[in-house]
């Protein structure tokens, strides 16, 4: 009850007037304490000077970020640039053979990045899983996939094969994890998708075209192997009608995102005052509140800067990539959360959808859910957050049916049938409120730190109630209900538009 139905125009008037005002009340308390800690000892390694010419310090407490677009700046345009007049060049020579020449462009830029016995190294990890994939046993898969996983991400395995990496650079590390991990994650797909169509065997070089395509290769997303090799098998791919101006948006979209991201370090130093607890403890409770809030946006923009810039590139090769993340404001449920699409249809496809089947079951959702999670500690690399992290996000997503499923019970039933479905929708958002700060508080222990988790939870439930833990959920639940308004006109827009495409 209550999801399509709307709210009075001015009640929704009033929500927006709450959340504007309440986020411009937080941000300027994170102003005023960014200009208050510029100068303190503890944010000298990481607020570093920015504009000079008026007096404004910046934010570099994020390495990779300022890696991407500072000293890989370069590289990164050049390999992708190459990358992208090497595709327009084939595509115009010859079309048939354009996977070919993705997969060798990619190969070359592997050796000339890490090294030739990086690029053997996955190749030995290739053919393992492609030899495995003959014998067209999916458990055997899946298990040798998750053992090679398992080999670059613990001890002494990993140590070992990080010796396999030519040179030392800043962004090793996080090539050479990027690289493998996302390796041995297509090479398993391709594996189970030959599984699952005995009567077409694929070839060893139908995985290396599938593994070295250059824009996914170190950061993803990633595709499974049936939508690739579909979408890469076009002979002559025919874009749709105003497909190349909205690859251009979303192009132009990225780079405004990287200039706001730019823009918004110089004035709000949001990834180094957590850092410092003491400083953090003094902020009110409205500016706390906004920290831990922006903490989760800016890393959901991270990843859209980084899967939109890739995807540019993707969709110019007539590929249809997974989309960039959810917007973690758009978020208010458990069954959504995730930050990169492709690994989460990755492990929807070959693990939580095929043990948890329809996910209306209490029995068979565990059980999904914990190998889910079991499968993302191993891909984010085991230790003692990650392990909080994952059971955190797993008892998230259960406890969600668990309502759901007494909810549906006939006292709470029929209590919902008595209620108008504006009504409905208004208790249904209370609950998505409270959600939403589980969602921001269980995640922001593997984004940020586990004391400051501590800190923002004990202020905003502890010391700060009720005031401030009643004002922080009605200003969610305002949130929730523009969120839920949007879903809403979604489907509508949507609706009509599949009854105009009926034939009469």
């Amino acid at each position: 009850m209550g999801i399509k139905t709307a709210l009075p125009a001015a009640e929704l008037g009033l929500y927006s007037l709450v959340l504007s005002g309440a986020l411009a009340y937080a941000g300027r308390g994170l102003l005023e304490a960014s200009q208050d800690g510029a100068h303190r000892k503890a944010f000298r390694e990481s607020v570093r000077p920015g504009w000079e010419y008026i007096g404004r310090k910046m934010d570099v407490a994020d390495f990779e970020w300022v890696m991407w677009f500072t000293s890989f700046r370069n590289v990164i345009i050049f390999a992708l640039s190459g990358h992208v007049l090497f595709a327009k060049l084939c595509t115009m020579v010859a079309p048939q053979l354009r996977s070919w020449m993705y997969a060798v462009y990619g190969a070359l830029a592997v050796l000339g990045t890490m090294g030739p016995w990086y690029l053997l190294l996955l190749l030995g990890h290739c053919v393992s899983l492609y030899v495995a994939s003959l014998l067209g046993q999916p458990w055997l898969c899946l298990g040798l996939g998750l053992a090679s996983l398992a080999s670059f991400k613990l001890d002494p395995l990993i140590s070992w094969q990080s010796g396999f990496v030519t040179g030392t650079f800043d962004l090793q590390e996080v090539l050479f994890h990027g690289g493998s991990g996302f390796t041995v994650l297509r090479c398993t797909s391709f594996a189970l998708e030959s599984c699952a169509r005995p009567d077409r065997r694929y070839s060893l070089a139908d995985l290396l075209k599938y593994n070295f395509y250059l824009p996914f290769f170190f950061f993803g997303p990633i595709m499974t192997f049936d939508r690739f090799h579909t979408q890469m098998s076009q002979v002559e791919p025919v874009r749709r009608e105003g497909e190349l101006w909205r690859i251009r948006a979303q192009a132009g979209l990225s780079v405004v995102a990287v200039m706001a991201v730019d823009i918004f370090f110089h004035f709000f130093y949001i990834l180094t005052i957590p850092s410092d607890l003491k400083f953090a403890n003094r902020l009110p409770d409205s500016a706390l509140a906004g920290l831990a809030y922006s903490n989760l946006v800016y890393d959901w923009v991270k990843a859209a800067v980084l899967f939109g810039v890739v995807n540019t590139v993707a969709r110019l090769d007539h590929l249809d990539p997974p989309q960039p993340p959810k917007c973690i404001t758009a978020l208010y449920v458990f069954a959504e959360t995730h930050f990169d699409r492709g690994i989460n249809d990755w492990l929807c496809k070959y693990v939580y959808d095929h043990i948890g089947g329809e996910h209306s079951e209490v029995i068979p959702e565990l059980g999904a859910t914990v190998a889910t999670f079991a499968i993302t500690t191993l891909w984010l690399g085991p230790c003692d957050i990650v392990y909080l992290w994952s059971f955190l996000n797993c008892f998230g997503l259960n406890f969600e049916l668990w309502v759901q499923k007494l909810a549906e019970s006939g006292p709470l039933a029929q209590i919902e049938a008595s209620l108008s479905e504006q009504m409905s929708r208004r208790v249904r958002a209370l609950f998505g409120a409270m959600n939403f700060w589980a969602i921001i508080m269980y995640n922001l222990v593997s984004l940020n730190s586990l004391e400051f988790t501590e800190l923002v939870a004990r202020r905003l439930l502890l010391t700060g109630f009720p005031q401030t833990t009643l004002a922080i959920l009605f200003v969610t639940y305002c949130g929730v209900q523009l969120v839920k308004e949007r879903e809403r006109t979604l489907a509508l827009e949507e609706e009509q538009k599949q009854d105009k495409e009926k034939p009469e």
